[in-house]
């Protein structure tokens, strides 16, 4: 719990993820969470399970390995754990907020469910830009462009990886 509570604020954009413990067992914890969301979400977007599935594991490997990349050529492969487990817990608690915005989706169709949706997926976005500008020490700008990157990388780059499979 206490290390949650030190995750947390990255969400808000507070905190460095250089200066978060290092824990493996909450990163596993927090990858496997990761996964399952996306499969729900993936899977109510599709008809076919099995397509969700090779789209949402094509995603997590493609964010692993971007951000594993990333670090890489910026030689700081230490904080592999660090980050990976800022970006992905953050990822939780919006898709937190996310799912039932979905369902909500899904159900009406509302003009303001995707007002929401949208809104979500810019704080995703802009979360993700500041751990970026944090770990590579780089001026937000260049954060918000390799952060677009990372999510044309991920998601489009599993959906369109999906789709030849």
């Amino acid at each position: 719990m206490d290390v949650l509570k030190q995750y947390l604020p990255l969400c808000w954009l507070k905190n460095n993820p250089l200066e978060l413990p290092r824990s493996v067992d909450f990163f596993k914890q927090n990858l496997l969470f990761y996964f399952v969301v996306e499969y729900f979400m993936q899977a109510n977007m599709t008809d076919d399970p099995i397509e969700a599935f090779t789209e949402v594991s094509i995603a997590t490997l493609l964010t692993l390995t971007f951000i594993g990349a990333l670090l890489f050529l910026n030689r700081t492969l230490y904080a592999y754990v660090q980050v990976t487990t800022a970006i992905i817990f953050c990822a939780n608690i919006i898709a937190l907020f996310v799912v039932p915005v979905l369902i909500w989706l899904t159900v009406s169709e509302d003009p303001l469910s995707y007002y929401f949706l949208v809104l979500l997926l810019f704080w995703d976005y802009v979360v993700v830009a500041h751990i970026i500008k944090q770990v590579l020490a780089i001026n937000f700008f260049a954060s918000l462009v390799l952060s677009l990157f990372y999510f044309i990388a991920t998601y489009f780059g599993a959906f369109a990886l999906g789709q030849v499979l």
